[in-house]
């Protein structure tokens, strides 16, 4: 059976996208996706004044190991690292101050951070318009939401027209995850570059909230207790067992 990258390799690929990469499982898949769609990658990432500089490290760790990978050695391009700091302090939530992971009185959770996705596509838009780019590619998911409004489809089609208008040329934003389980992401990024991908998600990628990278689980490094490491917990539990959920 050929892995998916092994078909999509032998089609002709699209010009390039620009994918927002943060180091964690979801951006280590969606760069993977686009890598067999697009000729030419580049990656875009954002120091927002997040508590933990390990998602930083992580992203590096995962880049270099995909590039290193039989079936895209060589293919990733240019990275930019953005500061907006100052943005992160405006947008205080648990992933930029020192404040307990909970449910709050809005019926969103403390880790939400106001309009972080609509701040990195625009300032993502700036540097796609100027390389390029007519996409940008990222990891929101509304089928494992977690409150964030801003990871439905509905509001990344509302940024995707506004985008468009306001640069005057058509950008799309491509979101390969939006509909998939944690479970579904997990085997796409099997399908994608087999054992070897998942195995570098694993070890190299970080999704925790509490930036944890003592404890080794199955499925990788984290607190275990934190929401985005019980749904990677879950999602690879499934994975495993070979259900969708």
């Amino acid at each position: 059976m050929r892995l998916y990258s092994e078909v999509m390799s032998s089609l002709s690929k699209p010009a390039s996208a620009l994918v927002l990469f943060s180091g964690g499982q979801d951006s280590a898949t969606c760069l993977a996706w686009a890598l067999d769609r697009y000729e030419r990658v580049e990656t875009i990432g954002f120091h927002y004044g997040q508590r933990h500089s390990i998602e930083m490290e992580a992203r590096l760790k995962v880049r270099a190991g995909l590039d290193q990978l039989e079936a895209w050695a060589g293919r990733l391009g240019e990275d930019y690292v953005i500061d907006l700091s100052g943005y992160g302090a405006i947008a205080e939530s648990a992933l930029t101050a020192d404040r307990a992971i909970e449910m709050e009185s809005s019926g969103l959770p403390s880790t939400f951070v106001p309009g972080r996705n609509l701040v990195f596509l625009t300032v993502a838009s700036a540097l796609a318009y100027r390389r390029g780019h007519d996409v940008m590619i990222g990891g929101m998911c509304e089928t494992d939401f977690s409150g964030y409004p801003d990871c439905r489809r509905e509001t990344i089609d509302a940024t995707q027209q506004a985008l468009s208008l306001g640069l005057d040329r058509t950008i799309s934003i491509e979101t390969p995850l939006m509909f998939l389980t944690k479970s579904e992401t997990w085997s796409l990024a099997e399908s994608l570059g087999g054992s070897s991908l998942v195995d570098l998600i694993v070890e190299e990628s970080h999704t925790c909230y509490r930036g944890e990278r003592g404890h080794r689980h199955d499925w990788g490094y984290g607190c275990g207790t934190c929401p985005a490491c019980e749904l990677r917990a879950k999602g690879w539990e499934a994975y495993k067992a070979g259900v969708p959920a």
